[in-house]
């Protein structure tokens, strides 16, 4: 068994969200809190990722009375691919998913901002699809085939379709995580999908919801 990665020394930014983000997952966010305008600005200047975290309780934004926030243990990191700022006092950017990470402790800032130690875990080994999960691959393919068709067709040249090249229709990490931002499931539902060490079985239960919602058969 691997040993765990030590956490890391410097505290990693965190932006908690009520989504969950995968590896290799494409994220839009409209920035305007204070308290993210700067980390946004920092870690696009810098390159460096910032960590996205579901909530289990509280809002994204900061309200008087609101509930505490609390997240999961585990998330992903996130990096900006792009970057815009339409007015003052608002961002918008394009996120990239990268690896999961899993918090050893962390700590609210003055201003709200969350910070936390971390660890990496292991990205999903690659794995072939078997056999009998091809039709999720296929079903997959199909949907990316129809928005993309759908994009053109429109002449809606400045959208970006909801997910990022290479595609990897042969891989079972690669379309379980992009079926996992598809589907319509609550984001508890996601991050426990999140959290699975295995990409077979991950990609074994979301074929079972395909099936359920029959969207491949």
């Amino acid at each position: 068994m691997p040993q765990p990665s030590p956490p890391t020394t410097t505290p990693l930014p965190l932006f908690p969200l009520g989504t969950v983000l995968f590896p290799g997952g494409f994220m839009p966010l409209r920035i305007f809190e204070v308290r993210y305008l700067d980390l946004i600005n920092r870690c696009y200047r810098s390159g460096e990722p910032f960590g996205v975290v579901s909530l289990t309780q509280g809002t994204e934004v900061l309200r008087a009375g609101a509930q505490a926030e609390r997240f999961a243990d585990v998330g992903t990191l996130a990096t900006i691919r792009s970057f815009e700022s339409p007015q003052a006092g608002l961002l918008q950017i394009e996120c990239v998913g990268g690896h999961r990470f899993r918090i050893h402790s962390s700590a609210q800032q003055q201003y709200g901002l969350w910070t936390a130690q971390v660890e990496a875990i292991e990205d999903d080994v690659a794995l072939a699809i078997p056999d009998d999960l091809r039709h999720a691959a296929a079903a997959l393919q199909r949907l990316v085939d129809t928005l993309a068709e759908r994009r053109s067709m429109q002449a809606m040249d400045g959208m970006q379709l909801p997910i990022y090249k290479p595609y990897r229709f042969d891989d079972c990490g690669w379309v379980a995580n992009r079926w996992c931002e598809f589907l319509p499931i609550q984001a508890q539902a996601k991050q426990r999908l999140l959290e699975l060490d295995s990409p077979l079985m991950r990609l074994e239960l979301v074929s079972d919801l395909l099936a359920h919602t029959g969207i491949a058969e």
